[in-house]
């Protein structure tokens, strides 16, 4: 009887040890994050320094007013959910590349050079992402940036 006890202890201890090891590796802790422990984004070879838009007023405003964003700093906006979210250049001062990325961090869609100018238009993909980065005109062009790369959040 004891014997029995002890390998069902063993097995259940196994497996557990095994799906945590699973969602590990598959860096679902940080995949399915709220956003606020996040401090750094690596995409292109790149790390970028970022501020975190998770609410609608943060998300609303984004960049908008500010005067510049240096090379090695963005912002991610984080949702709730994979959605189609689309962004416009309201209120902004400068250009900015955009980059879409779906809740597999890769990215999916990419807007280069976005211009003031170009408000009220709007851009996005037409498919559901669930973060989207903003980071200095040229950002992808000078790293190479590509549909399809994948991007790591960092404490």
């Amino acid at each position: 009887m004891k014997f029995k006890k002890y390998s069902i202890f063993i097995v259940s201890a196994f497996f557990l040890v095994i799906i945590g090891l699973f969602l590990t590796s598959q860096n679902i802790f940080l995949r399915k994050t709220t956003g606020d422990d996040i401090k750094y984004v690596k995409i292109a070879g790149q790390i970028v320094k970022v501020d975190l838009a998770l609410t609608k007023k943060d998300q609303e405003k984004g960049l908008s007013g500010r005067e510049n964003i240096k090379e090695n700093e963005g912002m991610l906006f984080i949702f709730s959910k994979p959605q189609r979210n689309y962004f416009w250049m309201k209120d902004m001062n400068f250009p900015i590349d955009m980059i879409w990325i779906n809740d597999d961090l890769k990215v999916i869609y990419i807007k280069k050079g976005a211009q003031p100018s170009s408000y009220p238009n709007s851009f996005g993909p037409g498919v559901d992402n669930r973060y989207v980065l903003e980071v200095f005109d040229g950002f992808s062009e000078k790293n190479n940036l590509e549909v399809g790369n994948r991007v790591e959040f960092l404490r």
